[in-house]
Parts: structure tokens; sequence; C-alpha cells
């Protein structure tokens, strides 16, 4: 992660005061917004730069914060940069950095009132150094109208939350509920059926609030699937290893399958070899948004010996490999 020297984007000295800081935000959004540079791309990297300078060093707490890391790192630095720089003393909380926020097109067209930015566009977040050190949740204030001067005259969408959320596989088969806390809130979050990993569900109005009577944003939540003790899951398919003994491999049997929808008895024909594979139709993931069709679930076959082989039957197995052996000599 690179350190980033905020006062050097903002072309002020450390011991600028907030005034000093204001004027010299206004003065590089003017020039480098989206709608002055249209279609350059530096232009659009810098304006986020500045942006994230001016979130950084316009409130007096994230300033203070941000002084003690420059003050460590810059002393790190005329040691001789030895190692890696440690930054754990100013990560974020744990508690804080499950949710990021997504800068929003009407936060870039406010800045310059109704000169017709393109709400279409959008123009990327804070970088991980941000992230890392100030973090990301909802108590982050956006609503000061130090840090938006005198340009936000406008109702504006609040931002989109971006956590993740971690559900099993039987949640994904059947479909759940799960409560999460969200700053102050605690909110829940439908799962639908069928879903697969690090796909995202939009809970809309459960972002942040918007400014000015706008609407709030969204709560995006990305899903992560704990690993299944038995089953492995492709698509829609879902796999398992079953073990079957030696007897019912060599003269056929049944054996019971554990699947999501419930128990299966399966059929084994009469000389199945280890690696043989069934097809269960329909017995897998459900398809999400098509109600009533599923994946398949398939059963690969392992071979066994039983442990409490009897004297008897090793007997037996003996003699039964002596008459194969004869015959084959023959």
């Amino acid at each position: 992660m690179d350190f980033k020297d905020y006062y050097n984007i903002l072309g002020v000295s450390p011991q600028a005061d907030n005034k000093e800081i204001k004027k010299a935000y206004q003065t590089l959004a003017k020039k480098y917004h989206p709608d002055v540079n249209p279609g350059n791309k530096e232009a659009e990297e810098k304006f986020k730069e500045i942006n994230e300078a001016y979130h950084a060093i316009a409130d007096p707490a994230k300033r203070q914060k941000y002084d003690d890391l420059r003050t460590n790192y810059q002393q790190w630095q005329t040691h001789g940069s030895r190692g890696t720089f440690d930054w754990t003393a100013w990560r974020q909380t744990p508690g804080n950095t499950s949710y990021t926020r997504t800068m929003s097109p009407e936060e870039f067209a406010e800045i310059f009132g109704d000169r017709g930015y393109n709400s279409n566009k959008s123009f990327g977040g804070f970088s991980d150094f941000f992230s890392t050190i100030f973090g990301m949740g909802e108590n982050y204030d956006l609503e000061n109208q130090d840090y938006y001067p005198e340009f936000y005259t406008h109702s504006r969408t609040g931002r989109n939350i971006q956590g993740e959320i971690t559900i099993t596989l039987e949640d994904a088969y059947h479909g759940t509920r799960k409560l999460i806390d969200i700053g102050k809130r605690r909110i829940e979050a439908v799962i639908p059926k069928g879903i697969q990993e690090n796909k995202k569900i939009r809970l809309s109005g459960q972002g942040e609030a918007g400014s000015k009577g706008g609407q709030h944003g969204d709560l995006l939540l990305t899903v992560k699937i704990l690993p299944h003790q038995k089953l492995s899951r492709d698509g829609d398919d879902l796999n398992v290893n079953l073990e079957i003994d030696f007897y019912t491999a060599v003269l056929g049997g049944e054996a019971r399958v554990n699947t999501l929808a419930g128990e299966v008895l399966l059929k084994i024909p009469p000389k199945t070899q280890t690696g043989k594979s069934f097809r269960l139709k329909s017995k897998g993931m459900p398809i999400i948004n098509q109600p009533g069709k599923y994946g398949d679930f398939y059963v690969k076959i392992s071979i066994v010996l039983p442990e409490d082989i009897s004297k008897k039957e090793m007997k037996t197995l003996q003699e039964i490999r002596k008459q194969r052996l004869n015959v084959k000599g023959e």
C-alpha cells in the first residue's frame, strides 16, 4: 500500500487552516472536474485524488490521525526506510472495515450545480490507503456542509454501501433470511434459493441517506458460501464421493445417498468400478430465478474393504483367486 501525501495533492502546507484547505480544494476541483475535462482520464484521476485528499484533512479528527501517520512515515523514511512500514497502529478498527462506499454520480454532478453533468458516468471510490486508514463505515459524515461548500444546493442520492454475507450451502439451497448490522441499524437480508458464490444481493434503500431529501443509496452484499463437509458445487450441480464395500461393488446392491433434498436410495449394479459416476437428475442446486428447476447430483464411487472381514471370508477369497489364476493359466 502506497502512502499518500494529501497536503501535496492539495498544494497546501501541513500548517494550513481549514479555510486555506477549502479554498485550494475548490480551485482544484473546478480545474479538474470531469465536466470541464470530458474524456480526459488524467484529469479524472486527479479529480478523484483531490476529492480524497479533501475528505481526509478537512475533517479535524481524520486530519489528526493522518498527521500522526504522516509524521511516523516520514521518520521511517528518514531512517532509511528499512523493512516494511508498519501500518497496524493506523488501520481502521475491524468493526468499520466490512463496508465500503462507492462515489455516487450525483456527488460529482452537484459540485458544479446544474452544469449538465452526465449522471451515467462513474468515477470510482477512494483508494486502498484511505479505506485502510479511515475505513468507510456508515458513521462517516458526508452531510457536513464544510465538506461540500456552496456547491451543493440540490438533493442527491446517498452512496451505496458494499459488504459481504456468509452463508452455508444449505442456506443457498433452501434460501434463507439473515439479520445484519449496518452501523446502528439491524436489517434483514433475503437470500434467494440457488444463489452462487460471489454473486451480489442488492437491498434497495439500505445504503446511506441522501442529502436535501434525496433517496437512500443501496446495500450491495457479496455472497460467500462456506465449504461443505461432504459436497462440492459446480455451478448448479453438486458432487459427492460415496464409499461402498467390496461386496456391493462386485455383486451389486443399494447405497444411501444424502442429498440436500433428502435421502436417496442409489442402485449399484454388479461389477461397479472405483471412479464410476452416477447422475441423480434434478437433485442438485435450485437454478436461481427458475422456479422448479434444479441442477444434477453426481455420485462418484470409491470402493473400501471391510475392516471386519473374517478368516472364513479371507479363505473363500483366496480360493476364488486361486481358481481365477488357474483359469488364466490355461
